[in-house]
């Protein structure tokens, strides 16, 4: 309820200051490296208080004279914060807590004047703090969804700071509506809708804005969607009074474009720069003038910072909706952007403040590459896996009782808020998903070259998986829509799909000693998208899923992926 602005962190506050209060962010940097960001020590002079987070954290102990270590143990996820002293900052918390973790590096000695509030099993100093001068340090993300209490944490700082609380959707539904007025001044706005909420949302807000005669939406079916899943869209959005919105097949295209692409960087910046090569097409042939137009995106704060769109984040991948030429039309003041500050929980409340029906605001979302991005690639090059890694997944996996190997093919994680690029290691036995969700855990903390764990729901018997050369084609997309498509269709029979947040399937360039592709579910909860957690599914689903796909010709052994964010993220690529 409170306003705030992201300010980088060369940013000059200024002695005095108009700010309450400084919190500093997490960041994928270590405060051990020399070109590290670092804020001015006037900072620690406003007089207000300061909250560090993670990296924040890391650099408050560096600057005010304590030390940092690279961790013996990362860790990555879940973990128990026991408060052994309570203060202002923890006040009305357990002594036991669930937090979320992201780090490599540890303080390991406190600054003077500081004193530690609360531990975890691998992190003395997990929240500390000097409460004379008010800054505090927290080793944790209180930020996230999986820190059950964040948020009574975030509301005892702004207590400290004296915010006053009047902040709220309308409130921000205004200010942006009065933005969009005076970026467009005068000129129409033509907005790519892929059907999804963000896009659903800012078309919805540019209409309220502008006028429905000022703003174009065009839905570009790229090829890349769901069965039938363009057609289902147009029509919802007709019913719901947006006439304004058109569709045009660029299918061909393309699949023309991706044809032997196989790194997932290459697929994406493809993707995002077709789509603008449709948008151009779309508006030579309506004779629309191009100067008079501005791009309208959906884009919101995960996708800006999970492509580097900030100068000090980490690229984990790059959305469609930053490749190169759209950087371009931004740096020419060309794109208007409503929803880039947000999170998707605070979409889906702005969306609500809209009137926009709850079917659609919390229907699963779908990234804009589309399937394009869970149909993986290979152009069928060897992905070696060290053998220690495999004998250290091996070795911590029997001790549970599993049975495991690591797969050779890669994934996209998010570890320490920095990109990975490594291998799932693949898991058997019993279907016990707490001690499974441990397991996940222990390997990605404690394996190097693992941001992802894998259970195998239906294996044909042997673990040898051949990496084979697959590209996108209309076959293998055709095959994930079918598997996609029934994965769904199981999820609203139970009666589990609005209990889950979202359900990639992904398709691997890997066979099984019968020949056939196998496929990986995703089930996840989140909230801001910024962390997820895995999801188990019923026994009574899993089985439908499980009898259903063995009945697709081409699909092989069935896999579950277990791995939160961190260190795996939402998307396979």
């Amino acid at each position: 309820g409170v306003y705030s602005e992201i300010v980088p962190c060369e940013t000059d506050l200024g002695v005095p200051t108009d700010y309450k209060g400084v919190i500093l962010s997490g960041g994928p940097h270590s405060v051990l490296d020399s070109d590290s960001p670092e804020v001015s020590k006037e900072i620690f002079e406003l007089g207000v208080p300061i909250l560090g987070l993670c990296y924040g954290h890391q650099l408050i102990a560096k600057m005010l004279g304590g030390s940092i270590a690279r961790g013996d143990i990362c860790e990555y996820g879940s973990a128990r914060l026991s408060v052994v002293r309570p203060n202002e900052l923890l006040e009305g918390l357990g002594e036991d807590e669930r937090i979320w973790m992201s780090h490599g590096d540890t303080v390991i000695s406190l600054p003077e004047g500081f004193e530690v509030f609360g531990s975890t099993d691998n992190c003395i100093n997990a929240a500390v703090g000097d409460p004379r001068r008010k800054v505090f340090g927290l080793q944790f993300h209180p930020e996230v969804t999986d820190t059950p209490n964040g948020m009574k944490i975030l509301d005892n700082f702004l207590n400290m700071c004296g915010c006053r609380r009047q902040w709220n959707a309308e409130a921000f539904f205004r200010e942006i509506r009065d933005q969009i007025i005076r970026t467009c001044a005068g000129r129409k706005v033509f907005l790519l809708v892929s059907g999804g909420v963000d896009s659903a949302v800012a078309f919805s807000l540019l209409n309220e804005a502008l006028g429905a005669d000022r703003v174009l939406g065009l839905h570009i079916d790229n090829g890349l969607m769901r069965l039938g899943e363009s057609e289902e869209i147009m029509s919802y959005m007709k019913e719901h009074g947006f006439s304004n919105l058109h569709v045009i097949d660029a299918g061909e295209r393309f699949l023309e474009r991706l044809e032997r692409v196989a790194d997932p960087e290459e697929k994406r910046k493809i993707i995002g720069a077709t789509f603008l090569e449709a948008k151009e097409q779309a508006l030579r042939e309506r004779g629309l003038k191009g100067d008079e137009w501005l791009l309208g995106q959906g884009t919101i704060y995960p996708d800006t910072i999970e492509s580097a769109g900030t100068k000090h984040a980490d690229r984990i991948k790059t959305h469609h909706n930053r490749v190169d030429v759209v950087l371009e039309l931004i740096e020419q003041g060309l794109v208007v952007e409503p929803l880039a500050q947000l999170y998707k929980d605070e979409v889906r409340t702005l969306g609500e403040t809209l009137g926009l029906p709850r079917t659609l605001l919390w229907r699963h979302p779908f990234p804009g590459p589309g399937l394009g991005v869970r149909v993986l690639c290979s152009d069928g090059a060897e992905e070696p896996v060290e053998r220690t890694v495999v004998r250290d997944v091996a070795d911590r996996a029997s001790v549970a009782g599993y049975e495991s190997t690591v797969l050779p093919v890669r994934s996209v994680g998010v570890q320490g808020d920095g990109r990975t690029y490594a291998h799932p290691a693949l898991l058997l036995g019993p279907r016990d998903w707490p001690v499974l969700e441990r397991l996940s855990t222990e390997l990605t903390n404690s394996v190097a070259g693992i941001n992802r764990v894998v259970y195998g729901l239906d294996v044909s018997g042997s673990t040898e998986y051949e990496l084979v050369e697959a590209y996108l084609t209309g076959e293998r997309l055709d095959k994930l829509r079918l598997v996609d498509h029934l994965v769904t269709n199981a999820l609203r029979e139970t009666g589990e799909y609005e209990a889950i947040w979202q359900m990639p399937v992904v398709l691997l360039p890997l066979v099984n000693k019968d020949g056939g592709e196998c496929v990986v579910l995703r089930p996840i909860r989140s909230q801001e998208a910024m962390t997820v957690r895995f999801v188990p599914l019923s026994q009574f689903a899993l089985d439908s899923i499980i009898r259903g796909v063995r009945e697709i010709e081409g699909v092989g052994d069935i896999f579950l992926d277990i791995t939160h964010k961190p260190p795996g993220t939402i998307e396979w690529e």
